[in-house]
């Protein structure tokens, strides 16, 4: 096995690990900063399929702003955890549909192959020092540079 393959499994686990403990966490501090591993990790599943621009403006847009705003929100706000559970059962139905449709999508995808996926055209192979970044810079600056 390639050491590309070991790490995209590792990330994967760590990224599902850590968005099962954005939802299981008592304190809505650490489910915060359980989802700040999971952008991480999934910065890193993207860094290792080549997109760069997209990991740096995944880390720099969500774990730079947006997450350092939700865990500033959350330590300001003193949430009653008692309040939030008395109205649970209300609104389970609505949890395990959406679970299913989960469930069912992850399903589809993984059993692609059966229904004629595997005949998809592989994409062409870049050389090695090819950066979609440079590209997408030259593509913002010479054809939508009026944009």
């Amino acid at each position: 096995m390639e050491s590309t393959t070991v790490l995209f499994y590792v990330f994967s686990a760590v990224l599902l690990a850590a968005a099962l403990r954005v939802v299981t966490a008592r304190s809505t501090v650490h489910a915060v900063l359980f989802l700040v591993l999971a952008f991480f990790s999934a910065a890193c599943v993207w860094l290792l399929l080549r997109a760069e621009f997209l990991a740096i403006v995944l880390v720099l847009v969500y774990v730079g702003a947006v997450m350092v705003l939700f865990l500033f929100v959350v330590m300001m706000l003193d949430i009653e955890v008692e309040a939030l559970r008395s109205g649970f059962t209300r609104y389970a139905w609505l949890g395990w549909l959406t679970a299913l449709v989960v469930i069912l999508e992850l399903a589809g995808v993984v059993a692609a192959r059966r229904f004629g996926a595997d005949t998809a055209a592989s994409p062409v192979p870049m050389p090695a020092d090819y950066s979609n970044t440079h590209e997408l810079g030259t593509v913002l600056y010479t054809d939508y540079v009026y944009a």
